[in-house]
């Protein structure tokens, strides 16, 4: 396994939309188990392949607070199949926007139909903070970040800081 860079905002490809999967194959398990080590690492509790410069429809999610809590999801082309009519407003953070929040409404409860680590055709019903971190890496398939949600004057404030700290930052 590998720990992959992370893209942060305002790099263009995360706003490229992501292109689906055929198949599940060995590389993709590897790139899968690879973004997890990757957002563990960070820490952070989800993780899209566009974050990490691949664009493919790939998410891993994992709201486990310890390590013997975890739990890892690895989706591939997950689709939203069915949402709550209530909604839930979270504090969301993102690794490619970092040390920045703000508060997101989306639905409580979400259904998925996606491919799992197998190939195989699942869905789940996730509900409150992992609907949140669902939907959330779901946005990033579509080149959606969290601070797109956010109003206009707080997006571009916040975009304007990550661009000033990639200039101060020293050169690798």
């Amino acid at each position: 396994m590998a720990l992959l860079p992370i893209l942060t905002a305002p790099d263009p490809r995360l706003k490229q939309k992501a292109r689906p999967v055929g198949t599940v194959d060995a590389d993709l398990v590897r790139l899968m188990d690879d973004m997890l080590e990757t957002m563990y690492a960070a820490p952070g509790i989800g993780l899209a392949a566009p974050q990490v410069g691949v664009e493919r429809r790939i998410i891993v999610v994992d709201i486990g607070k310890t390590e013997e809590d975890r739990a890892p999801i690895c989706m591939a082309n997950p689709e939203i199949v069915w949402v709550s009519d209530d909604d839930n407003t979270h504090e969301e953070g993102c690794l490619s926007v970092p040390d920045h929040y703000g508060q997101v409404v989306r639905p409580r409860v979400v259904r998925v139909r996606y491919l799992d680590r197998e190939n195989e055709i699942r869905e789940i019903e996730a509900d409150g903070l992992l609907a949140t971190v669902v939907q959330h890496e779901m946005d990033h398939l579509d080149g959606i970040l969290f601070i797109d949600h956010l109003s206009a004057l707080k997006r571009n404030m916040i975009l304007r800081k990550l661009t000033k700290a990639r200039k101060e930052a020293p050169v690798r």
